[in-house]
């Protein structure tokens, strides 16, 4: 089951592309259900599914969701490229929100997280993670989850590796770099200096340039982390973001993008509303909005030909602790070629240009 197409053809025919689900079971049948497919996921007009990646981790059910999308691309009425979430799992890489996988004993499961139901001990997920692609493409629609970055692009089409080997390559090419430049220390050296401030929002740092110097290297020395998680470029100023201070800030590559073909991404939080747009920043986990200056539905770029798809539904478990019964965060799907958009509550619109 294992791929090593890390670029891979995306289905003909029209296509209905679903936006980062992150454990939502319940919200991604309702859309389901809203978009006409019935259980077994075939369509009565013949669309198929595409997820954009970031199928698990914050919301109640990530084991249901990944089981879900796993039957649907084996029976081929989906496909599903690879997003950082997991890609962290395939790594056994603890982030925030990750341990139901990692470490169902894990402190997070008796807090922030203990809605998320934990992996079965005798799942099989692995090779499925491992078999997803990075990007999708096709004569008119390109997906992949963070970012079409052309250099990392063809790395990842040139190579016979699986993601994670990808991914461990230029991650020891990148840290020998570190080492030898001198960055590796001199960050090192930054970090112990500030040590209890780095995970203390109440405490703000000046900027470590050497620390954001080694991120940023990190990131776009390594295609993988570029695809799943986007550019990145040392920030002007440190921002607090999902427990601790960042020097490296996240870049809007679509502003440089000027190929013809049209990109849906995922990845990026946005807002389905402009008056939903950051009145609460903390949905987000404390990350710059980048479509600040975009109309809601609106494609994004040099050419307008750039659509993030994520409109928040990494943070329905914040809005639901706090005990909404309705909600600012949704999960929606891009209809193609129609470029319709469809939320999990039936609001349909035109993604605008």
């Amino acid at each position: 089951m294992t791929s090593t197409t890390l670029v891979a053809p995306l289905f003909e025919g029209p296509l209905d592309i679903v936006g980062d689900v992150h454990g939502e079971l319940d919200v991604l049948r309702a859309l389901l259900e809203r978009l006409g497919y019935d259980e077994a996921g075939e369509h009565p007009d013949r669309r198929r599914l595409v997820f954009v990646g970031d199928l698990c981790d914050r919301g109640h059910d990530s084991p249901g969701v990944i089981e879900l999308v796993r039957g649907l691309v084996e029976r081929e009425h989906a496909q599903c490229i690879l997003g950082n979430h997991e890609l962290n799992l395939l790594r056994r890489d603890a982030k925030h929100g990750n341990h139901w996988y990692l470490d169902p004993a894990h402190a997070e499961q008796q807090g922030e997280f203990k809605h998320s139901k934990p992996a079965p001990a005798d799942h099989t997920w692995h090779e499925f993670f491992l078999s997803l692609p990075l990007a999708l493409e096709r004569a008119d629609l390109r997906v992949v989850h963070a970012a079409w970055h052309p250099p990392s692009i063809e790395l990842a089409r040139a190579a016979r590796q699986t993601s994670v080997e990808l991914f461990e390559h230029h991650e020891r090419k990148m840290l020998e770099l570190l080492e030898q430049s001198g960055i590796e220390d001199a960050a090192t050296a930054e970090k112990r200096t500030h040590a209890s401030a780095l995970t203390d929002e109440s405490t703000p740092v000046p900027l470590l340039s050497n620390v954001g110097r080694k991120d940023e290297l990190l990131q776009m020395g390594n295609p993988v982390r570029v695809l799943t998680s986007g550019p990145e470029r040392v920030t002007d100023r440190p921002f607090f973001a999902n427990g601790k201070w960042r020097m490296c800030d996240r870049v809007r590559w679509w502003d440089e993008y000027t190929d013809d073909t049209p990109v849906v991404v995922g990845h990026y939080w946005r807002a389905a509303d402009h008056e939903e747009e950051d009145d609460d920043a903390s949905l987000s986990g404390g990350k710059p909005n980048l479509f600040a200056d975009a109309r809601p539905h609106a494609w994004v770029g040099a050419r307008r030909n750039v659509y993030c798809v994520d409109f928040s539904i990494g943070g329905r478990y914040r809005e639901r602790s706090r005990g909404a019964t309705s909600f600012k965060t949704r999960l929606a799907a891009a209809r193609w070629p129609e470029r319709l958009l469809i939320f999990d509550d039936g609001v349909t619109c035109a993604m605008t240009p």
